[in-house]
């Protein structure tokens, strides 16, 4: 495959999906690319998983390279994220920059402050409804504005990030 052609990475991650699929639809296999997590309840059927997932790269000539892989671990980062047994973190390194983000000053800055924001949505509650008015100045037509409301919305999702930064599993 060519990876400087614009639809590769879609048509890597479809075949990818398709390679695995049947893992994924059990419900212990995430894959994004070429990160590929599998997870269990025990160390036996860790270690079951991980043949088969082996075995199935090897059937499709795929090959991992030794040093980028992690295996029986109790603690991984993947994808921006520290998954640790019932529960799933943001991870540190991110987190360690936003107490420093200056307000937006442009329609472009808020929408690179709510795209990261966006990815760790799932970790503040109401984070809709306190986003809003940053969202809202982000719509077409609107001009830019920074009223309290978008201080307010901007400095609670900053505090929250750092009080709220895990999610625990059931």
């Amino acid at each position: 495959m060519f990876f400087g052609l614009m639809n590769s990475p879609a048509t890597f991650q479809a075949f990818m999906d398709d390679v695995l699929q049947d893992f994924m639809a059990k419900g212990w296999c995430l894959v994004y690319m070429d990160d590929i997590l599998i997870y269990s309840e025990t160390a036996e059927q860790h270690w079951e998983r991980t043949i088969r997932l082996l075995q199935r790269l090897k059937e499709q000539d795929l090959y991992l390279k030794l040093h980028k892989c992690k295996f029986d671990v109790q603690e991984i980062d993947f994808l921006g994220l520290v998954i640790r047994p019932g529960q799933i973190a943001m991870d540190p390194t991110k987190l360690a920059g936003i107490s420093e983000w200056p307000a937006p000053t442009t329609v472009t800055g808020v929408r690179s402050f709510t795209g990261f924001m966006n990815f760790y949505q799932k970790f503040i509650g109401n984070y809709s409804a306190i986003a809003k008015p940053l969202y809202d100045l982000t719509k077409k037509g609107v001009p830019f504005i920074w009223t309290p409301e978008c201080e307010t919305a901007f400095r609670t999702l900053k505090q929250r990030f750092q009080q709220e930064p895990v999610t625990l599993l059931a």
